[in-house]
């Protein structure tokens, strides 16, 4: 299990890596990319089985949407946990997944959010982090959620070079062991996978096998 130096050793890593790209506008993309995909879903879809462990399509929206609510609101220094809650999808899950992410990308846009100290609640409650690493967790989880959506609808995802060569130190950087087996965990065990493509290579990372269903 990492220790708290060897978190912060990968924390600051990760600093000197985004700091090379344009943090804000990749994590747009892949937000968009993961909108996109969700307004080809029907009602019918949401029973479906995600690639995500005991989550329907409609559990992985209600998570992906309480992601969106939670970290904007923590770009804003706004600590309380129950920003992260689970909210109803309601009569239009569409309109109500548009809303969540359209609401985080308006935050993220918001001058100096990079510089600024996030109390990202559901990862630490020790310390907070810089807002490049939490726009940086918020990319990842963006990319690999709209890879999972893309399967669970049977429908293909296409990020490009520039936007890969970026999220994929991100997905190195996620920390393994014990933690991934914990109820709950953001990712699961990494997977092997001999692919050469790098968004498989990406989802094996964090816990997908990139042949699923199969």
């Amino acid at each position: 299990m990492a220790t708290d130096s060897d978190t912060s050793a990968e924390l600051r890593t990760l600093d000197a890596l985004m700091s090379a790209v344009d943090l804000i506008a990749l994590n747009e993309r892949a937000v968009r990319t993961s909108i996109g995909l969700v307004e080809q879903l029907t009602s019918a879809d949401l029973s479906k089985p995600t690639p995500c462990a005991d989550w329907t399509l409609h559990g992985l929206l209600t998570h992906m949407i309480a992601q969106h609510y939670g970290f904007a609101a923590a770009s804003r220094g706004d600590a309380d946990p129950i920003q992260w809650k689970l909210r109803a999808l309601g009569t239009d899950p569409v309109a109500s997944y548009r809303a969540a992410a359209e609401h985080v990308l308006a935050a993220f846009a918001e001058p100096g959010v990079l510089d600024r100290k996030v109390p990202l609640v559901e990862f630490s409650t020790d310390f907070q982090f810089s807002g490049a690493q939490a726009v940086s967790f918020h990319f990842i989880d963006y990319v690999v959620h709209s890879w999972d959506v893309a399967r669970t609808l049977g429908l293909p995802v296409h990020f490009d070079d520039e936007l890969l060569d970026a999220a994929f130190p991100v997905a190195e950087a996620v920390p393994g062991g014990e933690i991934r087996l914990a109820p709950g965990a953001a990712f699961g065990p990494v997977v092997p996978s001999s692919s050469a493509d790098r968004l498989d290579r990406i989802v094996a990372m964090l816990g997908r096998s990139p042949e699923w269903p199969h």
